[in-house]
């Protein structure tokens, strides 16, 4: 080994013995130390307040007269709703913990784990594609708004924040459906692919599938892009009015540097907060969607578990909200570590 080699060895070492005593290590380890503390006391509520509502899944199979007593006591017995509340959760925790099973549907009688991950994909498209439009539209005209504060365009954007809030999802998913149906064939509606989808080439898949997302993913992203645009201007607003700011512009500095670096930058730090939230709520958000324009994915899919009372696939998807808040609230952590290294992590927590 040449001594370049042992050089780059040394200081390969140093790195990795730097990182794993760093405090953004010690601070990730912590987090996730409490993150398994926090997944079990939320699933074992869960678990109890589920258990808490009248009846189960096979209450439904009792009113089918088809079904015989001696059928729904083997059920009974093989999706293990014979045992008490105790052994039900310790069998249930104890499948996740030693095989990664989170149990199996009672409606489906499939792992709920497979179930989960066929919508997935559907669901953060959706979810992912309206976080992005809103962010891309929504902090731009709130630096509008903050610059041009009280003029003819600052009043224009808050009406249409104003209007964007005061709309409820599921409203402006209903005027968008008329919409559809008054322009037919220009939007289409129901799923997320049309029926020679398979026919199509890989480009034209792909367009497909972004032409079917227009209208949920708008639905999606109004009352978002409503709130964030008047945060941004809000926070911006309160920036531009310290005595730094001043100074930097009585220093003679353009204008945009003044906003867009000075400004700007100290201004970020509860939108990054806020967007560790909005990666936490990615695939509960999409459920009004889902729901209005048919879109395959989760929120149907738990909204149907929840009314046939399908234990484990409502547990299941109730940790997956849990981890994605859990997950995004550490990543809007380190996000601002990242942006402003002034910030201690234990005073972001």
């Amino acid at each position: 080994m040449t001594t370049s080699d042992r050089s780059r060895l040394a200081s390969s070492i140093d790195g990795l013995a730097n990182f794993f005593t760093s405090e953004t290590f010690v601070y990730i380890v912590k987090r996730l130390l409490q993150a398994l503390l926090t997944l079990l006391l939320a699933s074992a509520l869960s678990f109890i307040i589920i258990q808490l509502a009248p009846g189960d899944y096979l209450d439904t199979l009792k009113e089918n007269p088809k079904i015989s007593p001696e059928r729904i006591e083997q059920l009974r017995r093989q999706f293990g709703l014979d045992k008490s509340w105790f052994e039900q959760y310790f069998l249930w925790l104890w499948q996740i913990v030693t095989r990664g099973n989170f149990g199996t549907s009672f409606v489906y009688q499939r792992s709920v784990a497979s179930l989960l991950w066929e919508r997935v994909p559907a669901t953060l498209l959706l979810a992912i594609s309206s976080l992005v439009l809103t962010w891309s539209i929504a902090i731009p005209l709130g630096i509008v708004g903050a610059v041009n504060q009280n003029r003819w365009s600052d009043r224009l954007l808050q009406v249409i924040s104003y209007a964007g809030q005061g709309f409820p999802s599921f409203i402006t998913a209903l005027l968008l459906l008329i919409l559809a149906q008054n322009v037919s064939p220009i939007f289409p509606v129901g799923d997320m692919t049309s029926i020679d989808h398979d026919e199509l080439t890989p480009l034209g898949k792909i367009i497909d599938v972004a032409w079917h997302m227009i209208l949920p993913t708008i639905a999606l992203s109004i009352t978002s892009f409503a709130g964030l645009q008047r945060i941004t201007r809000g926070e911006l607003l309160d920036v531009l009015r310290q005595d730094y700011i001043q100074t930097a512009r009585a220093k003679g500095l353009p204008e945009n540097k003044v906003i867009y670096v000075h400004a700007l930058r100290n201004a970020i730090n509860p939108l990054i907060t806020l967007l560790g939230f909005e990666f936490a709520s990615l695939l509960s958000g999409a459920f009004i969607a889902e729901f209005f324009f048919n879109w395959p994915g989760l929120g149907r899919l738990i909204l149907q578990a929840v009314q046939a009372q399908d234990l484990y696939l409502v547990m299941a998807s109730l940790m997956m909200g849990a981890v994605m808040l859990i997950v995004g609230n550490l990543l809007a952590d380190l996000l601002l570590k990242a942006i402003d290294p002034r910030i201690k992590l234990e005073e972001a927590n």
